[in-house]
């Protein structure tokens, strides 16, 4: 898996609505309706991370808030798998 340059990132950050690129991450917080949404949402990343053996960190704050952190730990950057996730994760979202 390749590492990807900064300025190739910035230039693919729109194609992944919502999510920021800081300190090596792509970063995005979604706010479910309540608890029970936030888990399944949890839940919903969870299979499709599987399926592309690409694990993202999770976190769920505040009750109904998921902050979802993308990386690819073995290059120590962001690579094609973290884009594909994030898109993946913003589709997963929008057919909460």
């Amino acid at each position: 898996m390749n590492k990807l340059d900064e300025k190739a990132i910035i230039e693919r950050l729109s194609s992944i609505e919502g999510w920021s690129y800081d300190n090596n991450n792509l970063k995005r917080n979604f706010k479910l309706d309540s608890f029970s949404d936030a888990i399944a949402f949890v839940v919903r990343i969870a299979i499709e991370a599987e399926k592309i053996d690409h694990h993202p960190d999770i976190r769920i704050f505040g009750w109904n808030n998921v902050e979802v952190t993308l990386q690819t730990h073995s290059v120590n950057g962001i690579t094609e798998n973290d884009f594909k996730l994030a898109h993946s994760i913003n589709i997963i979202h929008s057919h909460g």
